[in-house]
């Protein structure tokens, strides 16, 4: 099979110039009917158990019994079971047994990064966010990805049908290829956001908040109505409000903070050292200095957090869309059910307008370099392709097998047996779709159509889904892949950066330190070496 190349000869193609010849290097069906990688090495004979001819919309199952290796993250909430059915009803299906090794989810990312370095990974290496493959691809020991997507058809349907070549170009490495197979969102998926006592703001006549400054004021309202309590007291250490107050704000922070960068359209600049990033510090100190955040937020645990919600101590709360019913059932106890409401209100606009942050891309897949020499690569691929990208594959590791923990109604609804339980749907059934099944998890559980994410939002959490639609997505960061050595003087520039910016905003919020010594703030970043940084990103940037 053979593509158009446009660059000329002897000239190594630019790493966009790569990234869409892949994308648009014909139809998805002539794609799945090559041998091997566009550029990698050539694996048309390492085809045991493959199938031929598969293509979009057909089933993996491979020609003969295969047994693949992967990592597992292994949830507390929903431990690991080799008896689920999952694991028989996968087999069953595609012919494929996955052999497991378990790793607490607490010490995934370490665990890792140790077997991967060590070169003794499970071929199959899921739970691998975009960036966190990076570490890896200058010793060669995951897979440059991008050589063998002409193996996954429905991987490239998306890509071509959710035009998700942008986002692609973010994960390209300095050789122009990725090494991370992303899960995909056909939109983006917010979930986080604050949840408020909406009761107690009806009660006293204040508004839902719209952006920021208006959240400020509900929570002046709830003082005024309150004196004695603290009306926001927040969890996850405040990495969350952090990052979405920022995003507000047109700078990074928090869980969102990343590379600590922001780019002008022009070239990139350090957050902390924005004017915008000054107003951020500014407005959380207000909160705080005002008595209308709980200065414990950046350090109290998840539940002491939740307790104080849960006991009247405080009226709001980061959280998610697993979190309404979860407070609501314990809030029943304490506050007694009919007493209270409390909601997900809309992400709050801020002056760098309507926005919201995030990426369409989820957590994906690593494969190990040594995949590649096994005899049935290609079957590996299909099977990858087929349970994290066909939309037969994401509907059985999400809601299972049918007629067994669910049934699909004739207007297309899937809905859980009466036995069958999953957060708040089905709160009756007696077997958890996780616990009890093994469906429904974080290993094999992420991305896909809008339709599929959905399907298991209770009414109220896509109602809130429809609300957030109208913001505006956040640009992703132009690439700015590095070299070998470029990567090693970032890291040792960044992380202590990231170090110091996360100290100095919690000193500037809880007041000890005061907003008017910003300028000196910047100064000190600089002292660190935060133009060396910016120097070498840019530099990447323009290399690219």
């Amino acid at each position: 099979m053979s593509t158009e190349n446009t660059t000329l000869p002897g000239l190594r193609p630019t790493r966009r110039q790569t990234l869409l010849g892949l994308a648009a290097a014909g139809s998805v069906g002539a794609l799945a009917a090559c041998g091997g990688g566009d550029a990698g090495e050539d694996v048309s004979d390492k085809t045991r158990g493959a199938m031929d001819g598969y293509d979009v919309g057909q089933t993996f199952r491979a020609t003969e019994p295969l047994t693949f290796t992967t990592l597992f993250s292994d949830h507390p909430n929903y431990p690991y079971n080799p008896d689920w059915l999952f694991w028989s009803a996968l087999a069953e299906t595609t012919n494929v047994s996955l052999e497991a090794t378990i790793v607490p989810m607490s010490d995934y990312e370490q665990k890792r990064s140790l077997v991967v370095s060590a070169g003794d990974a499970p071929v199959i290496i899921p739970k691998t966010y975009p960036g966190q493959e990076a570490p890896f691809v200058a010793s060669g020991v995951v897979l440059a990805v991008s050589d063998y997507t002409d193996l996954m058809p429905h991987y490239r349907q998306k890509v071509q049908d959710w035009q998700m070549e942008p986002e692609l170009e973010t994960l390209l490495q300095e050789d122009g290829k990725y090494y991370v197979l992303p899960g995909f969102h056909e939109n983006l998926w917010p979930d986080y956001t604050i949840l408020m006592r909406t009761d107690l703001l009806e009660e006293n006549g204040i508004p839902e908040p719209t952006t920021w400054d208006e959240f400020a004021d509900a929570l002046r309202g709830l003082k005024a109505a309150y004196p004695d309590v603290i009306p926001f007291s927040d969890r996850y250490e405040g990495l969350n409000f952090l990052n979405q107050v920022s995003t507000g704000y047109g700078t990074v922070s928090g869980w969102g903070y990343g590379e600590g960068l922001v780019h002008d359209g022009d070239t990139f600049r350090f957050a902390a050292a924005t004017p915008a990033h000054e107003d951020f510090v500014a407005y959380l100190n207000g909160l705080v200095a005002e008595g209308l955040m709980d200065p414990e937020s950046f350090t109290q645990t998840d539940d002491q957090a939740t307790q104080k919600l849960y006991t009247g101590q405080s009226f709001a709360i980061s959280g998610n869309s697993q979190d309404p019913p979860k407070h609501r059932l314990a809030m029943d106890s304490s506050l007694g059910a009919g007493n209270y409401d409390i909601r997900k209100i809309v992400l709050p606009a801020g002056p760098a307008g309507n926005v919201v942050g995030g990426t369409r891309l989820e957590n994906g897949i690593m494969i190990s370099a040594a995949a590649a020499e096994r005899d049935d690569f290609q079957a590996l691929m299909q099977f990858v392709d087929w349970l994290w990208y066909s939309d037969e594959g994401r509907e059985f590791a999400k809601w299972g097998v049918e007629g067994t923990t669910y049934t699909e109604e004739p207007d297309g609804r899937r809905v859980l047996m009466p036995e069958v339980s999953y957060l708040d749907l089905n709160p009756g059934g007696t077997k958890d779709l996780q616990t009890e099944f093994g469906f429904m998890g974080g290993n094999f559980s992420y991305g896909g159509t809008t339709d599929l994410i959905r399907s298991m939002m209770s009414p109220e959490e896509i109602t809130w889904q429809e609300a957030m639609a109208s913001k505006e997505q956040v640009e992703p960061l132009p690439p700015h892949p590095y070299s070998a050595t470029e990567r090693e003087q970032v890291t040792l520039l960044a992380t202590p950066l990231k170090d110091y910016v996360a100290q100095g905003e919690l000193q500037f919020a809880l007041g000890q330190r005061d907003v008017a010594q910003y300028d000196a703030f910047v100064q000190e970043l600089e002292g660190r070496g935060m133009s060396r940084y910016l120097d070498l990103v840019n530099q990447a940037a323009q290399d690219a």
